[in-house]
This record gives C-alpha cells, sequence and structure tokens, in this order.
C-alpha cells in the first residue's frame, strides 16, 4: 500500500504549496516548539527545526511519509524569526528596509516504514524597498508580520515592499518542492512533470548548500 502523506504543519501557504503536487495529504500541528541557540548558525537551525518538526508528529505512525519545513531570515549573519509582538515587527522591518537579506527555507522528508530521509536548504536573495514609519506602521497594523519569520510575507501585502528577488520564489513563501518530488516520484508517486526537472536537489541527509 502506497504511504500516506502527513505535512508537519498548519500554515495556510505551506499547505497550498504542496498541494500543487496534486497528491492528497493530512496537517498535523507539530509540538516541536522552536527555541533558537547560538550554537547554530542559520543554515544548521533552520535544518534542525526543520527536522524536528517532522519528527514531533511520527509518533504512533506506520505506513507514512512525513515532511517538515522551517523558515528564516538572515541579515548581516543575525537570525531573524518571527516577531515576538507588534513592536518586534516595527524594529525588524525597520532593520530590513533599504536593505538586503537572506531566506533561508528547509524541507526534511522521511518514509517512516522504511527508515529513509532527505533533506534540502534553499536561499534566497530578497533586498527591500525603503519604508517610511507610516508604511512600516499601516503594515504592522495588518497584523501579517505577527506569525512571519522576518515580519513580512513573500506572498502577501508585504510582497509591494520588496524590490528583488532572487531564487526559488516558493521557498522564499515556505517549502521549496524539489527533494519532495524527487523523494516522492522515487517512491512511486505521480507528480507533475515541471516538478521533477527543478535543480539543485538534495537528497539523502543534510546537505546544506555553501558559498
Amino acid at each position: 500500500m502506497r504511504p500516506k502523506l502527513i505535512l508537519a504543519s498548519t500554515s495556510p501557504r505551506r499547505r497550498e504549496i504542496f498541494a500543487r503536487l496534486g497528491l492528497p495529504f493530512e496537517s498535523i500541528a507539530p509540538t516541536f516548539e522552536e527555541l533558537s541557540d547560538d550554537v547554530r548558525d542559520v543554515k544548521e537551525e533552520t535544518l534542525f527545526f526543520a527536522e524536528s518538526k517532522a519528527r514531533s508528529v511520527m509518533h504512533g505512525l506506520k505506513n507514512h511519509i512525513v515532511i517538515g519545513s522551517d523558515t528564516l531570515i538572515a541579515y548581516q549573519g543575525q537570525k531573524i524569526g518571527k516577531p515576538e509582538n507588534a513592536e518586534a515587527a516595527k524594529t525588524i522591518l525597520k532593520m530590513l528596509q533599504g536593505r538586503s537579506h537572506e531566506i533561508y527555507t528547509a524541507v526534511f522528508v522521511m518514509d517512516v516504514s522504511g527508515h529513509t530521509q532527505a533533506s534540502s536548504l534553499e536561499k534566497v536573495k530578497v533586498r527591500m524597498h525603503e519604508m517610511s514609519e507610516a508604511e512600516i506602521e499601516d503594515y504592522v497594523a495588518t497584523k501579517e508580520p505577527l506569525d512571519k519569520a522576518g515580519a513580512y510575507a513573500v506572498q502577501g501585502i508585504g510582497s509591494r515592499f520588496i524590490r528583488e528577488l532572487k531564487g526559488d520564489r516558493l521557498a522564499a513563501i515556505g517549502l521549496p518542492l524539489g527533494v519532495l518530488a524527487r523523494f516522492l516520484s522515487e517512491r512511486g508517486f505521480t507528480l507533475p512533470e515541471n516538478l521533477l526537472k527543478i535543480e539543485r536537489i538534495r537528497i539523502d541527509g543534510f546537505k546544506p548548500e555553501t558559498d
């Protein structure tokens, strides 16, 4: 019997991207708590969070493939996650406006029955427009930034503040599909042909990209 697919996320944007695979799946909220550690750099931490989210929902699962993903932002070497409140969101946006930063998104996928796994880390470079105090105030008032890494949404209202984006847009939104397309196709799932042509697929363990 073909394994059932579990997405360890309740994020609407990740569910929407995953649905592009054209496969039935179930979303389960991960129980893992994202606590940043100064010992891990941004690449290590993004990969660690993605895997930990997936593993947090695996208990009791047998014939399943579980997927976890996580996104962090780095600005001048500083890790930036989700803002704690509106004031923190304003502080982050003031820091990023008019400058460039990187979005790191990791995906971890594991076949629970076969204990095989794969992971991928994507880096997207983003340059922001300059933003006035009023623009930042108005944007934070929409509440969109409050649950987004870096305090803005690539696919939402925040897109108006992006001057340039280099890299995989789906990764910037929250779920790169390359490693998933390869992993699932190798297990007999039928996927849209264009997804199988995505380059820079990393398979069999953690292989962060290097600059």
